[in-house]
């Protein structure tokens, strides 16, 4: 069984091949609005945080390009993505949120309310605020601290992540140029029993070929498919190895496909 490195996804699932996913904020990005109410500015910027380290990295960065502002106030949620569990049916998040100073419940817990209510998942926002000389109260600041939150989310590009499972699949070196061209070319399906719903009969998901690793006499094609059932594969792979070739599990990886607009 070959040992993979972490590799660049050969190809975009679409929504119809990939199985459910939770729906994010894209890597890299880390969009900033500047919201002003009577003259005090509101700085809001989001981005997707994997781990608690990287979300209490990500406001400190803040804290350090807005060294001379009284607050940084910050709402997150992190959800599990390991692969004992399925991102149709996540566990519940572990949530945070921080007044910074701001009185309490004015800032961070509005904040958090906004973030829950987009759905968005593995995600954290920082608003930093400068005073303008007029106290906006505690009404006014939960206003303020729930539109720049909401107008940082909505500057995000969102993606969908889903789960693509990886398979060996290990042939003789004479027929692996056949096999892949063969997968590359047809993406056969397997066809899964009556479903729960009216019996119908549910197609497999696609299988792609990730890459191929060539050996001396056997080379091993690295598959992918949205679905973790090897039987799903047991059907079209032995027709196109006459019999001799069955997928081994090596894992997963988690991708990003693009989601529909907020």
């Amino acid at each position: 069984m070959a040992t993979h490195a972490p590799r660049t996804p050969s190809h975009q699932p679409s929504q119809e091949q990939s199985s459910p996913g939770l729906i994010t904020l894209t890597h890299g990005e880390q969009p900033e609005i500047d919201l002003e109410i009577r003259k005090s500015h509101f700085l809001a910027r989001a981005c997707r945080t994997d781990s608690m380290d990287e979300a209490r990295s990500f406001i400190a960065s803040v804290r350090s390009t807005y060294p001379d502002a009284r607050h940084h106030c910050s709402a997150l949620t992190l959800t599990d993505l390991s692969e004992e569990h399925t991102l149709a049916a996540p566990p519940p998040p572990t949530e945070r949120s921080n007044d910074d100073g701001e009185p309490s419940g004015t800032a961070g817990q509005p904040m958090l309310d906004v973030l829950r209510g987009t759905g968005l998942a593995n995600t954290t926002v920082v608003v930093t605020r400068y005073f303008g000389g007029t106290l906006l109260g505690t009404g006014g600041l939960v206003r303020a601290y729930s539109e720049a939150t909401a107008q940082a989310l909505q500057a995000a590009t969102r993606v969908t992540l889903t789960r693509l499972h990886l398979w060996d699949l290990r042939v003789p070196v004479a027929q692996a140029g056949r096999i892949e061209a063969e997968l590359r070319s047809r993406n056969p399906t397997a066809t899964s029993g009556p479903t729960a719903e009216g019996g119908a009969v549910a197609a497999a998901p696609i299988i792609h070929v990730e890459e191929t690793i060539w050996g001396p006499t056997h080379a091993v094609l690295v598959l992918a498919t949205s679905r973790a059932d090897p039987e799903l594969l047991h059907a079209p792979l032995a027709a196109l190895t006459r019999g001799e070739g069955v997928a081994e599990p090596v894992g997963s990886r988690l991708v990003e496909i693009p989601a529909p607009s907020a």
